[in-house]
């Protein structure tokens, strides 16, 4: 058995965790940016439990909430000048997967100066200043991974940074930050975590050790997707707190999964899904994984088995039945779209990582039958 396993960041779930261990934020300097959103942060109570924190230890702050849905490369650059302006020690990233990415990226640039094609190139000093993260969102793992998705507008698709070094070195996990959340949010988010455990499985990257993380997170996220399949019939706008907390959970050890194994081409596929149509992330996930579960099935029927017997299905119709349920009414592309992001979507570094690596007919087909 070989394994090469590697997580640098300290994790600590439970209700008021921040304010219960104000004293980890002393060893990160005496000065930190706050990265956020315009909104979210300061509506749920995670802006303002970070400030009050920071005051207890006596560490300033300055914020940064500029960062929009899909951060761009322009608003990331913007970010740094400020971190590098201010002379910040660290950077506390605040929300969903945006304004984290957004965090990851300005704490990379705010300890250089590099140009846009150098940062997608990889043509940078492999450092950056240290980072805290507060999820609000339980979808992305980026809490916990050493990855940073920005919208390109001159490539016209979102691209990815990874080193080491973006690593968070404190990650924050309060489910009460998502009391409020809306149910289509609660369910993208909760999809884009499930699609990453699923996706880490079937990578060419995968090993024992992160198909256990991810048959476990699969479990903790199918019978939390159980609960939001209920919540979503009876049109109930409370989960559960439990729920919650399950969901952040799941999405954690997901995260920790593709930080070893990273995604395939569901995330190939689904970049131009969001860039183009503007489909949320999670949802453009959920709207193309069952088509390719049925593709890589075919070679490695039992790793889907194992996927399936984890979500207590029996077969690939189950979950496209289960996705529809949950996902609603699904978009169509057109033959001309179709075409275009296969285009693209083949370029991508991640299509490699998958176990059956798809041609470009065959990412057409899986549009196709997927949307179409």
């Amino acid at each position: 058995m070989d394994i090469n396993f590697f997580m640098p960041t300290k994790v600590v779930q439970g209700k008021n965790c921040i304010e219960i261990n104000v004293d980890l934020f002393r060893s990160f300097g005496t000065k930190a940016l706050i990265v956020t959103g315009k909104n979210s942060a300061r509506l749920n109570g995670s802006q303002r439990d970070i400030t009050k924190a920071l005051d207890i230890v006596g560490i300033s702050y300055t914020i940064f909430d500029k960062v929009m849905s899909n951060p761009t490369v322009d608003c990331v650059f913007e970010g740094a000048e400020l971190a590098k302006e201010q002379e910040v020690d660290f950077i506390i990233g605040i929300g969903g997967g945006s304004p984290m990415d957004a965090a990851k990226a300005i704490a990379l640039l705010a300890t250089q100066n590099i140009t846009e094609e150098d940062l997608f190139q990889g043509k940078y000093e492999t450092k950056a200043l240290p980072l805290v993260m507060v999820p609000t969102t339980a979808g992305t793992g980026s809490e916990v991974t050493q990855y940073s998705i920005l919208t390109n507008d001159r490539a016209k698709t979102k691209q990815s940074i990874a080193t080491s070094v973006l690593f968070p070195k404190l990650s924050f996990l309060d489910a009460k930050y998502m009391k409020d959340l809306s149910m289509e949010i609660t369910i993208n988010t909760a999809l884009d975590a499930l699609s990453h455990s699923i996706e880490g499985m079937l990578s060419i990257r995968s090993t024992d050790l992160t198909d256990s993380l991810a048959v476990e997170s699969i479990l903790k996220l199918s019978d939390s997707l159980s609960v939001l399949k209920k919540a979503k019939e009876e049109q109930s706008p409370q989960i559960p707190e439990k729920v919650r907390e399950q969901l952040l959970y799941g999405s954690m050890l997901a995260g920790i999964v593709i930080a070893h194994t990273g995604t395939t081409a569901v995330h190939s596929m689904g970049y131009s899904l969001t860039y183009f149509r503007n489909i949320d992330h999670g949802r453009a996930n959920a709207l193309l994984l069952p088509g390719f579960l049925k593709f890589i099935e075919k070679s490695d029927f039992a790793k889907v088995k194992t996927i399936l017997t984890a979500m207590k299905l029996n077969s690939n119709d189950e979950l496209d039945i289960l996705f529809h349920e949950l996902l609603g009414e699904r978009e169509t592309l057109t033959p001309e779209e179709i075409k275009k992001f296969s285009g693209i979507a083949i370029q991508a570094k991640n299509i490699q990582n998958s176990k059956i690596i798809p041609t470009q007919n065959d990412l057409e087909a899986l549009y196709t039958q997927s949307l179409s």
